[in-house]
């Protein structure tokens, strides 16, 4: 038995939970004929901005792919997630104490960067407001606008100043890599405000996109995990982490058992190359910074990723439940925590620290753990 409170480090809070007046309610005036809105359509309310149609509001007809709360037949007009006593009620039937969860994508359907921007501001002030319902068990994290540099590094201070625990940086919609100098400034916003940073998996350079009612949602979700590759690399051999070694970096939903390959894979190359780059060299083993700066999320994994945890590092693995996605474990979270760890023969101080101590320290969580 775990007897102690769990935190589920990667949870979510999609635009078909965000509450309908959202934009309409705060928006400056300038913008308030221009605000995204909710619209009825045939199929059910749908998010409308300029004129165009964006991701679903509430709970569509013919709804493709039903989330953990739909499966677990727990009574939802689609805003229980951002609804913070029910969210609460949720995490309280799974057993769990506290939530880090992940905001936005999208906001694809907003052509004008100045209005994207206060949309993104928008969510992160709705987010404190959230996140003070209860605020050692609520941890809506910031979504970070990536319009410019300079824009994104001002949003990562002003969210700090605001209360924020951390922000995400949505690396597949930045108009340059992570590995462009001119982000510098972000991850010493990073370092200065001691917010960690996330790239969560949501596409990448595959060529597979989700479908309802296909076998190539089924062969996305495969691969998605493994686009973090990619950005991780990329942070690793620019020099970002190793420039400002208070960075904190977090692979959300990475999964386990690719991490270590990949982790070897690096020092490997590190060690091929080292003689030949002329423009920048890393003075450490990418494993050595990994060590220091890197943190990997993962759900429910079977046998590999479970058995390569202590390759990894113990302390830099975080367990979550992915609520209310369909690959949560949600309502049976605990449970099945439960019987996975000890399955794989891990130690109990190193499950506590993968289920609640890892994530407490790093989010500063902790009022009523014990």
């Amino acid at each position: 038995m775990l007897d102690y409170k769990l935190i589920s480090c990667d949870d979510h809070m999609d635009m078909d939970a965000w509450p309908p007046s959202l934009f309409t309610d705060r928006l400056p005036a300038k913008y308030q004929d221009r605000a995204p809105k909710v619209v009825e359509t045939a199929n059910g309310n749908f998010w409308e901005v300029d004129g165009k149609i964006g991701g679903h509001s509430g709970v569509p007809k013919n709804y493709p792919s039903p989330n953990a709360i739909a499966r677990s037949g727990i009574e939802n007009n689609g805003f229980r997630p951002s609804t913070p006593e029910l969210r609460l009620q949720d995490m309280d039937m799974d057993g769990i104490y506290a939530t880090v969860v992940y905001g936005p994508p999208r906001f694809a359907q907003i052509a004008d960067p100045e209005l994207l921007l206060e949309c993104e501001k928008v969510f992160n002030d709705w987010a404190v407001e959230f996140n003070a319902y209860d605020p050692d068990r609520l941890s809506v994290l910031a979504y970070l606008p990536l319009q410019t540099p300079e824009v994104c590094a001002e949003e990562y201070r002003r969210i700090a100043y605001k209360g924020h625990k951390g922000a995400v940086f949505g690396f597949v919609e930045a108009p340059k890599p992570v590995h462009d100098p001119s982000w510098d400034i972000v991850w010493q916003a990073a370092e200065d405000t001691g917010l960690p940073m996330s790239f969560h998996i949501s596409g990448g350079l595959s060529t597979l996109e989700p479908a309802p009612n296909s076998w190539i949602t089924a062969a996305t979700s495969s691969c998605w995990p493994k686009n973090l590759d990619e950005p991780l690399a990329s942070m690793m051999f620019s020099g970002a982490l190793e420039r400002h070694p208070n960075l904190t970096l977090v692979l959300g939903e990475s999964g386990l058992g690719w991490i270590p390959y990949m982790v070897e894979r690096m020092d490997l190359a590190y060690g091929k190359y080292y003689d030949s780059i002329k423009d920048f060299r890393l003075s450490h083993k990418p494993s050595e910074l990994f060590a220091r700066q890197v943190y990997v999320t993962f759900e429910a994994e079977e046998n590999v990723g479970m058995r390569l945890i202590p390759d990894i590092g113990v302390d830099r693995v975080m367990w979550a439940s992915d609520y209310p996605h369909p690959d949560s474990t949600f309502p049976n979270s605990r449970k099945l925590a439960e019987e996975m760890f000890p399955k794989h023969g891990l130690d109990a101080s190193v499950t506590k620290k993968i289920c609640q101590e890892t994530a407490a320290n790093l989010y500063g969580i902790g009022a009523a753990l014990n």
